[in-house]
């Protein structure tokens, strides 16, 4: 089944191999340009096939060099082969059979980073999705199991590190020159979990006893001399590996445990069974190179490639429709666990923000797909934040409808009942109705119908029945290929707060399912009716976003603010003050778009700094309140006709005002949070970073906010506060001589690490303004820019046209014909980069006239391409269409 062909793949079409593949043993010998191959592979044919069946074996760009069958050449008349596909007839029909597959390629001239490439001097691989197709000829599909051997053979000087998946069973000199290494994995995986790395790195190691006993060697292999920008991730892995055992109980399972760091990598990371490959900025961190939000990356990515061995490697996905099952399992073990590193409440509303940022869009426009799809034409393009982060979303709402303890014995099911299979969602759900008796058909809408439901709400209270009514209805939009959508299972967590702020508790409850704090909102339209309700209270609804839907509740300021001071659940409290917010910030964005002067929002300015002057709230709970809705978040609430010319000026507006109100607040907050001694990376200090950058952004509103930026950044003892000020300089004071002069201090400070340059470009790429297209070509000229490195190109590209509207969408749409051109250009060399880069365009739609007939004119030059890869044609032709 290929997908680089063009062709539409249906779930509905799948069926199981006609062979069963017993064993894999590898043979590599590196070279640069011509690495030679040998595969053996051993199969019998499957059960109640056809005997007659050929064997097919996926390529990609591959040049078959020798084929065997039991050491046997194959006559040419019985095999037919193209770079695509090997094709194999008149195999043995019962006995298993050994095919030998030998294919020279070039890992050297491999710019797509997908199978085995070399970078800056390393051998490394990526398989996900269909990258071994490119290594040798393969049944390259993810329900196709087997252990692996590898041997590796390379020269020794230049390649002293021969690494690969399980443990190692030994090694040492080959011929003049040349050594090898061989590798077992003893449990059964599919090819795209295969990883091999060769090269010279450095090491740091350390070891982890399991709650059996067994000692795991740990090591994490980076570049010489950025061995102790290793040590967090290390310890984050340790971590990792311990909180799993306690939380679901999974222990590790090979003597080994092995991560490497590569600069040129496609994806964040990649859980190769044993051998994670990551990228590099995902691994690396001090004081002085990485930002509080570095080391929380490397702390989850760390944990979430980890927690795969099991939720992925030891069982997989039985076919690329149901990767929800191994990435949105996993983002929420992962989410889990930093919650209980660091601040549950503010971890939340991280992970909110950026679903609504990214995964909301995507389910609103032309890129919206189930959680589970049923077609794909490129399944790279199905890496989507609806799989990751609403596939997350859908997995804790089962545990918030059957309950922890609940959940956990299902997940203890699914372990035990799959242990080396590759299941479907089906089997998934099947283990949770078997451990908690419950029928969960209707809840698995949410893997099966795309799009964000809309909840509207109303309440009502009859004092004299002493009873409060909360009525719901469901709707979900029409999506591609789903015009029609079934009432969902919506789970809401829920609260009723009385007047002295504590929780109201009903007698009785009519119209539906209540179980605990949580209303189960299961037809189109429900009224849940609640008894022994002596007083009007408020209705918190939606608590801890128990479900990623849109409310439509229409509470008024007076509720919203009752909400904001007396909600236990703080998430609950910062989504009181987004709703109060958000009205106020389209006010003004109308306003500016219709040359009126902006209204005074005493009562949003005041509530803000109650709250941020309130010493019994977490700093990083304050912090996060004082960021107050994006520009993304207000074009998101208009749907259409968006200016993000007026949303940057009314937001850039309410700021000013909040800022010239609470001077004290900030000038306190900016003094008194100041840093005293080295630098830690924990949830409290970086809280209180966080507090302190809120202030100076706000201080940077008032006079002499230049001065006092670049103060801060000259005095500044790490990279959060360093980053924070040189941000506020760039992007509040582009043209004054405290930002030239800042950034070129930090340039010639940090010229030599490619992690913190990716942070300077990314700064002057996301500068408000129009002017900031003309420096995004001037930068791409400056000497530290590498086209060929994925991280550059995201750090610029990817900033400017994902994290600057002003920019970007120009209203003469140079920003959309420039990414068009950049698209034209990287598509040959790396297409899965383009297609990403291109994804920026999914909401064109919603912008106002001109600027949606500017880009739709620069997709359309994409789209007359002549020769355009499958990963960027799919995108292009799905948001045109949408």
């Amino acid at each position: 089944m290929r997908t680089d062909t063009g062709q539409i793949i249906h779930l509905a079409d799948y069926r199981p191999t006609d062979f069963v593949l017993e064993r894999v043993d590898l043979t590599f010998e590196l070279d640069p340009t011509a690495t030679k191959i040998e595969a053996r592979l051993i199969f019998h044919r499957r059960e109640g096939t056809d005997p007659t069946a050929p064997l097919i074996l996926d390529g990609d760009e591959l040049s078959l060099s020798g084929l065997l069958i039991d050491q046997n050449e194959i006559p040419a008349e019985r095999y037919d082969v193209t770079a695509e596909k090997l094709v194999i007839r008149d195999l043995p029909e019962s006995t298993p059979f050994e095919v030998t597959v030998i294919t020279i390629i070039n890992p050297e001239a491999n710019t797509q980073l997908m199978g085995l490439y070399r970078t800056n001097g390393v051998y490394c691989t990526q398989c996900e999705a269909e990258g071994f197709r490119r290594i040798t000829y393969f049944p390259d599909r993810p329900d196709v199991l087997a252990p692996y051997t590898i041997t590796i053979i390379a020269d020794k000087a230049a390649n002293p590190l021969l690494l690969s998946n399980g443990n190692f069973l030994g090694g040492g000199n080959y011929d003049e020159g040349r050594h090898f290494a061989a590798w077992f994995d003893p449990h059964p995986k599919p090819s795209y979990l295969f990883a091999l790395v060769a090269g010279d790195l450095g090491v740091v190691e350390d070891t982890f006893e399991t709650m059996s006993g067994n000692e795991v060697a740990l090591k994490i292999y980076v570049e010489h001399g950025k061995e102790p920008r290793a040590a967090y991730a290390m310890d984050a892995l340790k971590r990792s590996m311990k909180w799993d055992e306690e939380r679901f109980g999974r222990e590790y399972d090979l003597n080994i445990f092995q991560i490497v760091a590569v600069s040129d990598f496609n994806m964040g990371a990649m859980e190769n069974k044993g051998l994670n490959v990551f990228n590099d900025k995902y691994v690396l961190a001090d004081p002085e190179t990485a930002t509080d939000q570095d080391y929380a990356n490397i702390e989850a990515i760390i944990a979430h490639e980890y927690f795969h061995n099991w939720t992925g490697n030891r069982i997989t996905c039985r076919d690329w429709f149901q990767l929800c099952l191994k990435e949105g399992l996993t983002v929420f073990r992962d989410h889990e666990f930093s919650a209980d590193q660091r601040s549950r409440a503010v971890k939340r509303i991280a992970e909110v923000r950026h679903l609504k940022a990214e995964q909301f869009p995507e389910d609103a426009g032309p890129l919206a797909h189930p959680v589970r799809p049923t077609a794909y034409r490129e399944i790279n393009n199905f890496y989507t934040t609806t799989v990751y982060e609403k596939g997350s979303e859908v997995t804790r709402m089962i545990q918030t409808v059957l309950g922890r303890d609940t959940f956990k014995k299902g997940m203890d099911v699914y372990f035990e009942r799959h242990d080396g299979d590759a299941a479907t969602v089906e089997d998934f759900v099947k283990c949770f109705e078997d451990a908690s008796g419950k029928d969960l058909k209707q809840f698995s809408l949410w893997y099966h119908q795309a799009g964000t439901p809309l909840v509207s709400v109303s309440t009502a209270y009859d004092s004299a029945s002493q009873t409060f009514s909360v009525s719901l209805e469901q709707t979900v939009q029409a999506t591609p290929g789903q015009p029609n959508k079934e009432p969902m299972h919506i789970p809401l967590g829920f609260a009723l707060l009385l007047d002295n702020g504590s929780l109201a508790s009903a007698s009785s409850v009519k119209g539906g399912d209540v179980t605990g704090e949580v209303l189960h909102l299961t037809e189109r339209a429900q009224t849940f009716t609640f008894g022994g309700i002596g007083s009007r209270p408020v209705l918190s609804l939606n608590r801890g976003f128990s479900a990623p839907i849109n409310l439509h509740f229409e509470q008024s300021s007076t509720d919203l603010l009752h909400i904001v001071r007396h909600e236990p659940d703080l998430f609950a409290r910062w989504q009181a003050l987004t709703d109060l917010a958000l009205p106020v910030l389209m006010k003004a964005t109308r306003d500016v778009r219709d040359g009126r002067q902006p209204e005074p929002q005493a009562e949003l300015i005041a509530t803000l700094l109650e709250v941020a002057a309130d010493d019994t709230l977490e700093p990083a709970f304050r912090a996060q309140v004082l960021a107050l809705p994006s520009e993304a978040d207000i074009a998101r609430e208009f749907g259409s006709n968006n200016d993000p010319d007026a949303i940057h000026a009314a937001r850039q507006g309410i700021l000013a005002d909040i800022a010239k109100a609470g001077q004290a607040t900030f000038e306190t907050l900016f003094t008194s949070l100041v840093n005293e001694g080295d630098f830690t990376p924990d949830a409290a200090s970086a809280g209180r970073r966080a507090l302190r950058n809120a202030a100076l952004s706000y201080l940077s509103y008032l006079d002499g906010g230049a001065t006092r930026a670049a103060e801060a950044f000259a005095s500044t003892n790490n990279m959060t506060d360093t980053i924070q000020a040189l941000t506020v300089l760039a992007h509040r004071f582009p043209g004054q001589s405290e930002t030239a002069n800042a950034l070129g201090a930090f340039l010639k400070r940090f010229q030599d690490n490619a992690l913190v340059l990716d942070k300077w470009f990314a700064i002057q790429a996301t500068i408000p303004g129009a002017s900031t297209l003309a420096r995004v070509k001037a930068l791409m000229e400056d000497p530290h820019f590498v086209a060929s490195n994925p991280n550059r190109v995201r750090s610029l590209i990817g900033s400017f046209t994902f994290s600057n509207p002003t920019g970007f969408s120009r209203a003469d749409g140079e920003g959309y014909r420039f990414l068009a051109q950049q698209i034209l250009a990287i598509d040959p060399k790396n297409p899965q980069l383009a297609a990403r880069l291109l994804t920026s365009m999914r909401s064109w739609r919603s912008l106002e006239p001109s600027r949606a007939a500017h880009a739709e004119a620069a997709l359309s030059e994409i789209d007359k391409a002549l020769s355009l890869s499958t990963d960027v044609r799919d995108i292009v032709e799905r948001i045109l269409k949408g």
